[in-house]
C-alpha cells in the first residue's frame, strides 16, 4: 500500500448559474496544478443535468492534503460552498490526525487499504 490519500466528493450543485462553477473549477485546478506538485490527480465531473459535481482527488501524501487544504481555504472555500452542497465525502488511505480532523470537520468518512496496488 501506498502513502496517498485520495477521496471522492460528491456535490448537489446550489445554484444554476454554471458558468460560475465552471469558472471556479478553472481556477481551482490551474491553481492546485501550478502550485502543489504533491497533488496527483485533481479532476471534476459534473452530471449531465449539470444538478451534480463529483470531484476525484489524490494526493502523494498527508503533508500534501495539508497544503491543498490551506490554499483550499486562503483562496477558495467561501465561493466553492456557496455553489457547493456536499453529499458524500470518502476519503480512502492513511490519514492522519490532522487530516482526519480538517476532513472530518467537512463531513469526510474513512477507509484504510487492505490490499491492492498502483501501476
Amino acid at each position: 500500500m501506498t502513502k496517498h490519500i485520495q477521496w471522492i466528493l460528491e456535490m448537489n450543485v446550489r445554484d444554476d448559474d454554471i458558468d460560475a462553477v465552471e469558472q471556479l473549477v478553472d481556477e481551482i485546478v490551474s491553481a492546485t496544478k501550478a502550485n502543489e506538485p504533491g497533488a496527483l490527480i485533481y479532476e471534476y465531473y459534473l452530471s449531465e443535468d449539470r444538478s451534480r459535481c463529483s470531484v476525484v482527488e489524490r494526493y502523494a501524501d498527508c503533508a500534501a492534503v495539508m497544503v491543498h487544504l490551506k490554499n483550499f481555504e486562503d483562496h477558495f472555500a467561501e465561493r466553492f460552498f456557496a455553489l457547493f452542497e456536499p453529499s458524500l465525502f470518502r476519503v480512502y488511505g492513511p490519514a492522519n490526525e490532522g487530516v482526519r480532523n480538517a476532513l472530518g470537520s467537512l463531513g469526510a468518512t474513512f477507509d484504510i487499504g487492505v490490499g491492492g496496488f498502483i501501476r
